[in-house]
């Protein structure tokens, strides 16, 4: 986490702002970017009293939410504002002092909801630096001008490859362990054997050094690639830079591409629900949740991919899944009581599959396209491993069809309609109904590496032959029962049970704990083989909130109480 002192506050405080993950290169306050060609520059240099919230100062380049939310913004307008961008740098806008990782006096003073929603962030910005790098051919490199300790070395773990420069001094360190009582808790364990290869019984005397490891030993035990003396250091990052920039495999113009604009998005907040254009998401706060919708696409596809591009943000793909991306950040962070997510889409499965078309036609040789579906695989796994109980409701008038039927099975049930809710006399509806495509079947992977319906069905004795049945099913319109017999979903009640039915299953939803929930459903989203992602997820992250909970940690004799006061922490020796 860090390394980093502040000013000592109450240690009772918790810190509950309402977040807004709204960002703009021009509002920056701890990043600066800057593109020289092929090669991006992401400049660390935290404003010490550019909290989010007041109560510590930033040290050390130290960070908070606010400063993950920023990088978080870059790596997207990497991605989509700069197509020529093939190799990106990150590094500390200071001497000697690369980033000391979260700053203990925040983490300190957080309620422990905070202290986890800011991890699971960290966790998936890091992840899409991952992405961009294996997927996106735009290759992170960490130019380490400094120590990197905790979270700072984290974030350099996320990159493809990390320099450190060799001045005597700057060093490598994941010292939660024998500082703060706490793990590293953005990935670092699980980057450093299952990435970096660090032998285990190295990692373990890694882990508990709380002044880490630097110069040539740091490269035989493998935290870094490569340490460059301080005389030739700009160089030989340059030099790195430029070969990286030169074997990457990013699918897009020259000098001369041109990006997409993300421009700011259009949203209005009310008492009743956070509404955009393609997302809707009201709240009841009477029964604790909120209804979330997805509207399809209106009007033709583009007829080219030159109309698609001059569209930018506004190409529905793109529109409804960087609003998709936002709700669930605002839900997840600021509506901790809502702890029920019901899932609806609406619109035409027709219109909602050409455009899926498109996407798959264009993904491998159209850059922006790629990129789009890149993204909506991101935000997949976002809803994957929110901490909510999730319910898709499948109704006439809904379009989960390929791509948008993904949102249905990262839920924890659906339920699907069979009949009609028809209120207009006289009027004929269509009844509800699912389309497969082949985007269902490995397009947009769990953080297992599994499809949705892989781990759906995983380890049942017919797996593969089912999976083959449902294949054979692309493209066909099915109905509820077809659906429910498929094992597609949980349950279909007719339309004179539906209503009661719903009403039954969202209060009982909301009669559990929710801390039960939120372990049960963690538990049962990831089935099949665990990856580093799984890992860093469901066991670190599990692992380390339940140490931010126990006095060692946060209690007043707690060891982030007591960091920096001079006042040695004082712990409960027995083991649990």
């Amino acid at each position: 986490m860090t390394m980093a002192e502040g000013t000592p506050v109450d240690p009772d405080a918790a810190l509950t702002p309402k977040v807004s993950f709204d960002a703009t290169p021009d509002s920056y306050r701890h990043w600066r970017l800057e593109i020289d060609g092929e090669i991006a520059w992401l400049w660390l240099d935290v404003q010490e009293s550019g909290g989010l919230v007041p109560g510590y100062e930033l040290k050390m380049n130290s960070y908070d939410l606010g400063v993950d939310i920023e990088l978080y913004d870059a790596s997207q307008r990497l991605r989509f504002e700069y197509p020529q961008v093939r190799a990106v740098v990150v590094t500390s806008g200071r001497d000697r002092n690369f980033c000391a990782g979260a700053n203990i006096r925040m983490l300190a003073q957080s309620s422990h909801p905070w202290k986890v929603n800011f991890c699971k962030f960290t966790n998936e910005t890091r992840n899409g630096i991952e992405d961009a790098t294996a997927c996106s051919g735009q290759i992170w490199i960490a130019a380490l001008n400094g120590t990197a300790a905790g979270g700072g070395y984290e974030l350099a773990l996320a990159c493809e490859r990390i320099l450190l420069i060799d001045d005597n001094s700057s060093a490598v360190s994941l010292p939660e362990v024998p500082l703060l009582g706490v793990l590293p808790g953005t990935g670092g364990l699980t980057r450093v054997l299952d990435k970096r290869r660090v032998r285990k019984d190295r990692a373990d005397v890694f882990a508990t050094r709380a002044e880490g490891v630097r110069g040539r030993q740091a490269v035989e035990w493998g935290l870094v690639d490569e340490v460059v003396p301080k005389r030739a250091w700009e160089a030989t990052v340059r030099e790195r830079a430029a070969a990286a920039a030169a074997g990457s495999r990013r699918r897009c113009p020259g000098g001369g591409a041109r990006g997409v604009a993300l421009s700011p998005l259009r949203r209005t907040e009310t008492a009743e629900g956070i509404f955009y254009r393609h997302v809707q998401a009201r709240v009841d706060r009477a029964r604790g949740l909120v209804e979330i919708t997805v509207h399809g696409p209106s009007g033709g596809v583009p007829e080219s991919l030159a109309r698609v591009h001059e569209l930018g943000a506004a190409f529905w793909p793109l529109a409804m899944t960087r609003e998709l991306d936002d709700v669930i950040l605002r839900l997840r962070s600021n509506e901790l009581e809502l702890g029920t997510w019901v899932i609806r889409t609406r619109g035409a499965v027709e219109d909602a599959l050409a455009f899926e078309r498109l996407i798959a036609q264009h993904s491998r040789d159209d850059w922006l396209v790629g990129e789009i579906r890149h993204y909506f695989k991101r935000v997949l796994k976002r809803l994957d491993v929110t901490s909510r109980s999730l319910i898709a409701l499948i109704e006439p008038g809904s379009c989960f069809a390929g791509a948008l039927a993904e949102l249905a099975w990262a839920c924890d049930r659906q339920y699907m309609l069979d009949g009609t809710l028809d209120e207009r006399a006289g009027e004929q509806a269509d009844e509800a109904q699912i389309i497969l495509s082949e985007s269902n079947f490995g397009a947009f992977p769990m953080g297992n590496g599994l499809s949705r319906l892989g781990s759906r069905f995983y380890g049942g004795a017919a797996q593969d032959d089912h999976l083959a049945k449902l294949r054979s099913e692309i493209g066909r319109r099915l109905g509820a029962r077809e659906a429910y017999e498929l094992g597609l979903v949980t349950d279909a009640p007719d339309d004179i049970d539906w209503a009661e039915e719903i009403r039954i299953l969202l209060e009982e939803r909301a009669a559990l704990s929710p801390d039960a929930l939120t372990g049960l459903e963690a538990n049962l989203r990831f089935a099949g083989p665990e990856t580093m992602e799984t890992r860093i997820f469901g066991r670190l992250t599990a692992w380390q909130n339940w140490i931010f909970t126990r006095p060692n940690a946060s209690g007043p004799a707690g060891a982030l109480r007591r960091y920096g006061t001079g006042r040695k922490a004082g712990f409960d020796r027995t083991r649990v």
